[in-house]
């Protein structure tokens, strides 16, 4: 399949990539969303590999009781426990990913008390259940990365619908929508997710529809824009008296207009996106007690004042991440601004 770019695609795509911050700091999410996307080969607490008596394993895809190999139950096994990998050892090896604990996985040394210091068993340190924080980090960036960009592939479906059939029809369409966005706008978020909260049990999915229900309206104002100034152009008049019916018309005709103001915004909420996952879970209104998640470490770290290592974590890798988003957002937005493309 070839892909050719029109004029105007290479010179917004030349524009984007004449922006070094912008470009690079592009590299950067994608090649730590790809770690994170991996996370299991990176973080965890069981072997990706283990060759025993002629055989080969796969603990990360199955699980296999400890009989497997010379252990004496037949509950599943423990590779961190010392016995086992003794026996491991005897008739065979074992490959570890660079990290031997996953998010969930506990430093059961006596000698170290929780929450303790970066070492060179856990990096970054652990938090006060004894967690691995550098595990717990990179499986929490996957989350975050994955639920920020599936809400904004969401609310941006949902705006954009809203905003074209607001823009493209006009009169008391238009008008019963603006006071419906007046009238949901000024609904308290906050109540209605502690409201959630507390009937039912919030997780991935129950968050992303609630905010869902708040973040569409984000661009319904830039897309009705959009519409409303292309809808009265001369190639759309045309088009209606053809006979092409309105849904054909709005999806060939006017929407590409109103993608280029949606593809600037989108890094932008984004990054609004992750934020709102982040200040839940900090808040305890997000992911059950236990999820990795950014915000949780940076709850860990306000309740550890005296592991300082936490908060800093938490808070580093929260600015890194929203930068590179803010620095995308920035080189997309300059890349489609004419006076810069012309």
């Amino acid at each position: 399949m070839n892909l050719r770019l029109t004029p105007l695609d290479r010179r917004r795509l030349d524009a984007f990539c004449r922006n070094r911050r912008g470009f690079w700091s592009l590299w950067i999410f994608l090649a730590l969303f790809l770690v994170t996307l991996g996370a299991e080969l990176v973080a965890n607490d069981r072997p990706i590999l283990v060759r025993y008596d002629g055989a080969t394993y796969f603990p990360l895809a199955r699980d296999y009781p400890e009989v497997t190999f010379g252990g004496d139950f037949l509950t599943y096994a423990d590779y961190r426990d010392p016995y086992l990998v003794a026996k491991i050892a005897e008739k065979g090896w074992a490959l570890w990913p660079p990290i031997p604990f996953d998010y969930r996985a506990i430093n059961y040394d006596p000698m170290v008390k929780h929450p303790s210091p970066p070492s060179r068993s856990n990096w970054l340190g652990t938090d006060d259940q004894g967690r691995d924080v550098l595990a717990r980090l990179i499986y929490g960036l996957r989350l975050s990365i994955c639920f920020g960009l599936a809400l904004t592939l969401v609310s941006t479906v949902v705006g954009v619908a809203a905003g074209a059939v607001q823009g493209y029809f006009g009169g008391k369409v238009d008008l019963v929508f603006q006071r419906f966005l007046e009238i949901w706008g000024g609904l308290p978020e906050l109540l209605i997710l502690i409201i959630i909260a507390s009937i039912i049990k919030p997780g991935f999915w129950t968050l992303l529809l609630v905010l869902v229900l708040f973040s569409w309206t984000n661009l319904v104002g830039v897309v009705r824009a959009e519409f409303l100034r292309a809808r009265n152009f001369d190639y759309v008049r045309a088009a209606r008296t053809l006979g092409m019916s309105d849904a054909r018309i709005m999806a060939r005709h006017v929407l590409p207009n109103a993608m280029v103001a949606t593809v600037t915004f989108m890094p932008f909420i984004l990054n609004s996106s992750i934020v709102s996952l982040t200040a839940l879970d900090f808040l305890g209104l997000g992911l059950p007690p236990g999820s990795a998640s950014l915000g949780d470490l940076l709850r860990q770290g306000k309740e550890n004042l005296q592991a300082p290592w936490l908060g800093l974590t938490g808070f580093l890798v929260v600015a890194t991440l929203l930068s590179l988003l803010v620095f995308v957002g920035e080189a997309v937005r300059d890349a489609f601004d004419p006076r810069k493309t012309s």
